[in-house]
């Protein structure tokens, strides 16, 4: 399983949000300086979010993300108010290895295919993040704060067998260190082998990466616990 430490990026610092709040923001630092130590501890790829271009709906700080990816010497995977198809050649252009598309997927899957279909699907992720609901699990779009009107299983059938790289993140575990919903991770792994799924939210241990692994996830994303120092990256990587 790989091992992808986040950096979520507000106004060019790094940041965790508690289950995707704003008004829950914790502030940690330089992303020059913490990709570097991202990079010296081992990591071959890490993950970047926008998130001011996740809430304004287009990208906002793609001349960081794109000295990061020139700089770090690492693959990045990167996303955040991706929404046209020029977002995705531009990040691509700028470096990174793989765009990560959520609202848009979300909202259009039929746009998405077109998108995985155009660039490949090795550098598209789709980031579904998801709310438990009664009927399943709500996908929502638009930096979590309204449903996309689609249940998870519906809208994985609806992307089709093209789709590759899914991310999945339980925005009720998201920053909150509780531990991931294993149970989700293990139905869609069981459910759809051929998804390379990587998992997010709610990782506070090395014990979690372990079970993580075990349920069938292909990558889990690493954030809070690594800068809350629960763990080393150093550690997570020889787990």
């Amino acid at each position: 399983m790989l091992i992808m430490p986040a950096i979520d990026l507000i106004e060019g610092r790094c940041v965790r949000l508690l289950r995707g709040d704003f008004d829950q923001v914790t502030r940690y630092g330089d992303p020059v300086g913490q990709i570097a130590a991202f990079a010296r501890a081992g990591a071959e790829w890490v993950h970047i979010v926008d998130l001011d271009g996740a809430r304004a709906g287009a990208p906002r700080q793609a001349e960081l993300i794109s000295g990061l990816t020139k700089t770090s010497g690492l693959m990045i995977q990167c996303g955040g108010g991706v929404r046209i198809g020029a977002d995705i050649e531009s990040l691509l252009t700028a470096g990174a290895a793989r765009v990560v598309v959520g609202s848009a997927a979300a909202r259009d899957p039929d746009l998405a295919g077109e998108w995985l279909r155009e660039f490949g699907a090795e550098r598209i992720c789709c980031a579904l993040d998801v709310r438990a609901g009664a009927n399943g699990y709500e996908v929502a779009a638009e930096a979590w704060r309204q449903g996309a009107g689609a249940e998870l299983s519906e809208l994985l059938d609806c992307l089709g067998d093209e789709l590759a790289h899914v991310l999945v993140t339980d925005i009720s575990r998201d920053g909150a260190m509780s531990g991931p919903n294993l149970g989700l991770v293990a139905r869609l792994a069981r459910e759809r082998p051929k998804l390379k799924l990587q998992a997010s939210g709610g990782v506070s241990s090395l014990a979690d990466l372990a079970a993580l692994r075990e349920a069938g996830a292909a990558a889990a994303i690493v954030g809070r616990a690594l800068y809350e120092r629960a763990f080393s990256l150093e550690d997570a990587l020889a787990c």
